[in-house]
This record gives structure tokens, sequence and C-alpha cells, in this order.
């Protein structure tokens, strides 16, 4: 992830140790990586959101600041409140790690500023714990609030069950929080892009981050 933004995008990015109580007065946007927090021992997320520093991502969050949460970093966002549902085993109970097709539902800033409503976007998955799952209530408010960001799709952007590679409702790959300044999704954007390595639509979601922050004027 940090070089992502720092050695593709050209942004400034601090790796920031999870047992720190604040972030440097310099953040301008926080981003939770992917990975294994606490080696995924006990349910996904659920130890990492008690994490000293999440104290401080939720006051950034409450204050307007842009968070970003992939895969384990979306699963700490759920897990702490900052974002609604919850993450669970994928449907064939199987590690899913392959490329997907992800069609944008919502094309505004912070985060999707670079795509357009309705593009398709090929980013990889790397999870088991990636079904995500929201009741009914829950799911129409997202649904109504337009916090749907990305669903899973085909290469023509069709949504479908054959196109859900992990079972989760409605298709869904992204959501935001209400406000919009906090966005979870499963696939790994960072993974995606450099051409040699498989593809660069990953930068259309961290470039669009980069330059909320750039026209805020402080990057």
């Amino acid at each position: 992830m940090r070089f992502a933004f720092d050695s593709v995008l050209k942004a400034s990015a601090q790796l920031v140790w999870h047992k720190e109580p604040e972030l440097p007065p310099e953040t301008r946007a926080v981003v939770l990586p992917g990975g294994f927090s606490y080696g995924d021992y006990l349910r996904c997320g659920a130890m990492a959101q008690y994490s000293p520093v999440m104290a401080a991502v939720r006051r950034f969050a409450d204050a307007g600041g842009p968070v970003l949460g992939v895969c384990n970093g979306f699963q700490v966002l759920c897990e702490t409140g900052l974002l609604p549902g919850a993450l669970l085993r994928n449907q064939n109970l199987h590690f899913g790690c392959e490329f997907v097709d992800l069609r944008v539902e919502r094309a505004s800033p912070p985060f999707t500023s670079r795509t357009a409503a309705g593009q398709v976007l090929r980013i990889p998955i790397k999870n088991g714990e990636g079904a995500y799952f929201a009741a009914p209530r829950e799911l129409e408010r997202l649904e109504a609030n337009g916090q749907v960001v990305l669903r899973y799709c085909d290469e023509s952007g069709a949504v479908g069950e054959a196109s859900n590679p992990n079972g989760s409702v409605a298709n869904i790959a992204g959501i935001t929080n209400e406000r919009g300044n906090v966005f979870g999704l499963m696939p790994h954007p960072e993974h995606a892009v450099e051409a040699a390595i498989g593809g660069t639509d990953g930068l259309f979601l961290l470039g669009s981050l980069v330059d909320a922050v750039r026209a805020a004027g402080s990057l």
C-alpha cells in the first residue's frame, strides 16, 4: 500500500504503528491496509478494533477526515462500527485469490472521483472472510442512501450470482458510511497499480483519494 502511494502516485505515505495513541498531526487521510491483523485467530478485525490507534482513527473520521479500509482494513472498520455490516466466511469456505470485476455504483470524491458510474474495474481479491453481510433493513438504508460504491459483476458490468466470488449480499464489494468519508472494500487496489503485475485499475480508487487530499491543499 505504501509503495502504491509513495512510488506510483508520488504521494507521501507514513506508516503508523497500531499501538500509537495518536495520528501524526499532519495526517490528512488514513488508510487501513489489508493483511492478517493478530493472525485473524479470532474473527477478522475483532482484535484490531481494540488497537490504541483506532481511537485516534475514530476521532479523525468523526471530524470528517477521509478513511479508507482495504480487505482486513474493511473488516476492522466494520468491527469498530465506523462502517455498518460485517464480513463473513466466504460462501464456499475457501480462501479466494483472483482478479474480479467491479462495477462502480457511485463516482464521487474522495474515493471514486476518477471513475464514472457504471465503469467496470478489474482488481484482485485475497480473502477468506470477504462475504459482506447487512441485515435487510440495514441493506435498504445503504441502498437508499447511495452508500454502495462497488459491486461484483462480470466483465460487461452485469451483476449476478455467477459474478459473486464470496457470497456477499447484493454483490456488494465496497461501501461508505452515511457521511461518505469512510470507505471500505474487500478487493485490493494497491495490488493493481502497475501494468506489469496485472493492471492499473486500482489507481482509479487510490488516485481519487490523493486527488481529494491535494484539492484540499494539504499534500
